[in-house]
């Protein structure tokens, strides 16, 4: 299967918080579009691994996926080395997307920037026609995608650019909260963690709305890059 983009979350829900709303609208307009979790968030306060990957199935079906895979790294302990490109490598070079969207470039957990430069990293290895990869004993083409984007995670990263999503932020957070384990619930008897609360919640419409403000849309997502945007004329950027 060949999608068009294929988001990477260093834990299930980071993609849904981070660009559920790009993902929804990309969908609708057609696009094929994959998640790969690089862990389980088995080291998450809240939950378990059981009712982490439920949830993940849920908010897969709610933004309409095309595919959606978990490598099983380790959860906090995981590094850019070999062993983790390949793994990523043999990803995009199975499912050759044409947009990679990934963890933000530094945030406050510490999976996240690991995440990022991991994926990143990958992204340029996965071209390099020397490195071999294999899927079910057959030898893997080579592919490198055109772009990479960094959602934005809990920091304030000023965006390079943002994505209007206005009309499917109802979808962004129907996603976010199909992992009911993980935020807010009223008279709960789980252990407080920094997205449990109800500012949390609260936190990423306001993001969105005020991202939105700023382009002059109710909703937006915001996304950095690694390299200057081109565009083939002034009328793109309108």
């Amino acid at each position: 299967m060949k999608l068009d983009i294929l988001a990477f979350g260093a834990h299930p829900d980071d993609v849904e918080l981070g660009c559920g709303g790009t993902i929804a609208k990309e969908i609708s307009l057609g696009k094929k579009v994959g998640i790969i979790d690089l862990t389980r968030g088995e080291l998450g306060t809240r939950g378990s691994v059981a009712i982490r990957n439920s949830e993940s199935a849920k908010a897969s079906e709610i933004l309409g996926i095309s595919v959606r895979e978990n490598l099983d790294m380790r959860d906090g302990f995981f590094i850019n080395d070999e062993a983790h490109q390949m793994k990523i490598i043999e990803m995009l070079r199975k499912y050759r997307p044409e947009i990679v969207l990934c963890n933000a470039i530094q945030d406050r957990h510490i999976d996240h920037g690991k995440g990022s430069k991991l994926v990143s990293d990958a992204c340029f290895l996965s071209g390099l026609r020397k490195i071999e990869t294999f899927d079910k004993e057959e030898q893997q083409d080579v592919w490198r995608p055109k772009v990479v984007y960094h959602y934005i995670q809990w920091e304030n990263i000023k965006p390079d650019f943002v994505v209007d999503i206005s009309g499917f932020m109802d979808i962004k957070m129907k996603s976010i909260l199909a992992y009911s384990s993980q935020f807010y619930k009223e008279n709960t008897k789980e252990p407080e963690s920094p997205i449990s609360s109800k500012n949390f919640l609260d936190s990423v419409k306001y993001r969105a709305q005020d991202l939105g403000r700023i382009i002059g849309v109710e909703h937006g997502e915001g996304f950095t890059v690694e390299r200057h945007l081109a565009v083939n004329c002034l009328s793109d950027l309108v």
